[in-house]
């Protein structure tokens, strides 16, 4: 049985398009970073453990919903920006379709399709309004019209993997653990197997990504753990 286009492309690529890895992978890496950061920041400063765990517990659950609100705005207005210079381009193509139809050739040679055939090309698609805007669209923005992400889904994984990354820190002290540097380490076990997941994604090598948000979160640490520290030296000075 032969295998249509639609199907050798959806077994030789990944899906791209529909907004979910983007916001899935920025929350978790940023629920991490920012819990680690923030426990960090309190436990430098010697509040009780128990403080520490209500500081995590607000960061995660503000966190989160910051997250998902802030993903579903965002590609929310991507989304209707997109959908008003569909709008404007289709009028133009109803009002001007000859200049568009050159337009469109001008762009296929300058990429090195020979006049002729470009100028058939287009005066082709033209014949054809949904295809034609859809072409002319992908041309001049670079985008796919029927290829928008959701705002849902980027807000749902956003949220969830914020919730998930932010929990990690918090680990050892919800099973009874009370030291500091034992939930550091776990959040440092948490930032490698994220980057190294991330990998999975990307193509690239598991330990260096690993290793790099390993550094990346290291580094956030360090800064607010010093903050806290001075701050909790001042104050009870």
């Amino acid at each position: 049985m032969t295998e249509t286009p639609a199907a050798l492309r959806e077994a030789h690529h990944a899906d791209v398009s529909g907004g979910w890895l983007r916001p899935a992978v920025f929350g978790a890496m940023d629920g991490l970073v920012t819990n680690i950061a923030l426990i960090a920041g309190v436990g430098g400063g010697g509040v009780a453990p128990r403080t520490i765990v209500l500081t995590g517990v607000a960061g995660l659950v503000a966190g989160a919903i910051s997250m998902g609100l802030g993903e579903y705005t965002s590609v929310k207005a991507a989304n209707e920006q997109l959908a008003a210079e569909v709008a404007k381009e289709r009028r133009e193509l109803e009002r001007h379709p000859e200049a568009e139809a050159r337009e469109l050739a001008a762009a296929w040679v300058s990429r090195g399709l020979p006049r002729d055939l470009a100028e058939q090309v287009a005066n082709a698609v033209r014949s054809n309004p949904d295809e034609a805007l859809r072409v002319h669209i992908r041309e001049e923005l670079g985008v796919d019209p029927d290829e928008q992400p959701s705002p849902w889904t980027a807000a749902f994984s956003s949220l969830l993997c914020f919730s998930i990354g932010a929990l990690v820190p918090l680990l050892t002290y919800l099973v009874g653990f009370t030291s500091l540097w034992l939930a550091l380490a776990v959040g440092g076990v948490g930032l490698f197997t994220a980057g190294a997941v991330v990998a999975r994604f990307t193509n690239r090598r598991w330990w260096v990504s690993g290793t790099r948000q390993l550094l990346l979160g290291a580094a956030a640490t360090a800064v607010t753990y010093l903050v806290g520290r001075l701050i909790g030296v001042g104050i009870v000075g």
